[in-house]
């Protein structure tokens, strides 16, 4: 008697704009994946990112915020409220946002806090493999691609073109409706790679170091229309707390990899 076996194999696809749901540490979180990894950088020097990687649909809430504040004891009230993003939140009580959603920790994950000070920071990749999902900051070119890239090359604004949006229709900007509007529930246009809100609402706080500052980006709902385009870069101190400053946060899952003669994937065959 004979056996042939026949092994399938199995591969894990990142396809740009697939959205995903996920509840951690009592909330719920919307992304959507950023694949077409080791893309080019732009003119601008931006953008390049070397594996795939999930972004927030939408940028974190105040109700997010204080459930994960009342859990953690992060202690930074915040602002704004319900389903308006958060706001008036340091980078750093951001980054112990993200490091509690890792491992119910403030002072670690992506993050090391060491007697309160900052002291390392974790190479995302790393950080997926090493927890099965990590969640960060995005950096500075996590953020950009989410924002700009079309699939083979660059747009001006995140709606994929190089037309700003209408300010209170498309986005909100240029006080518009004089305060961030809530996220979720309608308001906007869905931006190209899948995302809202990353042209103004809030600005968006990003990991990248520029000096002794930190990046944000994205513009918000009092700022000007050039604000919201992908060749505005702007940065703050990282204690930096103000009512127009929130963040959205990134992840990446545990690689995948190619699976021989496993999961459910071999079949064996009797011959006579």
């Amino acid at each position: 008697m004979k056996k042939a076996f026949i092994v399938s194999t199995v591969v894990c696809l990142f396809i740009s704009g697939v959205s995903s749901a996920i509840t951690v540490q009592g909330i719920d979180l919307d992304f959507v994946t950023i694949g077409n990894a080791g893309n080019a950088a732009d003119s601008t020097g931006y953008g390049a990112v070397g594996y795939d990687y999930q972004i927030g649909t939408y940028e974190i809430t105040a109700s997010q915020w204080s459930t994960i504040n009342t859990a953690a004891g992060i202690g930074d009230a915040g602002y704004w409220s319900g389903n308006q993003p958060t706001a008036s939140i340091s980078w750093y009580d951001a980054a112990r946002f993200c490091n509690y959603l890792t491992t119910g920790n403030t002072e670690t994950g992506v993050y090391t806090f060491t007697a309160g000070s900052l002291t390392s920071i974790m190479d995302h990749e790393t950080a997926g493999s090493t927890y099965g999902r990590a969640y960060f900051l995005p950096t500075e070119d996590e953020w950009y691609k989410a924002a700009y890239y079309t699939g083979s090359g660059y747009s001006l604004y995140a709606n994929g073109t190089n037309t700003a949006p209408i300010e209170g229709t498309d986005t909100n900007y240029d006080y518009a409706i004089g305060q961030p509007w809530e996220v979720g529930v309608g308001n906007g246009t869905e931006e190209q790679n899948g995302t809202f809100d990353m042209m103004g609402n809030v600005w968006e706080w990003n990991e990248t170091q520029i000096g002794s500052y930190r990046g944000v980006r994205g513009g918000s709902y009092y700022y000007l229309g050039v604000t919201l385009s992908s060749s505005h870069r702007a940065y703050y101190s990282p204690g930096y707390e103000y009512g127009n400053t929130g963040f959205r946060v990134a992840s990446v899952p545990e690689p995948c990899s190619l699976v021989l003669l496993g999961i459910g994937a071999v079949l064996m065959r009797k011959r006579r």
